[in-house]
């Protein structure tokens, strides 16, 4: 009786462990994109950082061009700062590498499109805006910035 007690506590134990590795697991990766990074043309850095489960990125820095919101459809909004300005919004980790149910708003033309964020290294963010479906857009790759 005692051993079969011992046998059903050590096989709970090793069950809740073994859960708890795999949610630490989950998170380390949905977290991956957290942090810094740089566009492919050399003149943005954001910063990826999360919000309760959802994440979210914001322009930390840029070059040349306009430094306020100018083609922003509200034209009250059309002073504000791009530095600082959140673009990324309420992304989900789905799996894969793969984030997505967020959109991105594109300060060029100040149009909010549909976009996806995949990990394609731990080097390289891949950052696809698009219209409806994932067939019609534009993708850019980030590179993290190690600090």
């Amino acid at each position: 009786m005692l051993q079969s007690i011992l046998t059903l506590i050590v096989v709970f134990l090793a069950s809740s462990i073994t859960l708890f590795a795999q949610s630490n697991n989950k998170t380390a990766k949905s977290d991956a994109i957290l942090g810094q990074w740089i566009n492919a043309d050399k003149n943005a850095k954001f910063e990826i950082y999360k919000d309760g489960k959802q994440y979210f990125g914001k322009i930390i820095w840029g070059t040349g061009g306009d430094t306020k919101d100018v083609k922003n459809p509200n034209p009250k909004l059309r002073n504000r700062n791009l530095v600082g300005l959140t673009i990324l919004e309420n992304f989900v980790f789905e799996g894969k590498n793969t984030w997505s149910g967020g959109s991105i708003y594109d300060p060029k033309d100040g149009k909010t499109y549909c976009c996806k964020i995949t990990l394609i290294s731990n080097q390289k963010l891949e950052v696809r805006g698009f219209l409806g479906i994932s067939l019609f857009g534009r993708t850019e790759v980030w590179k993290k910035i190690i600090n």
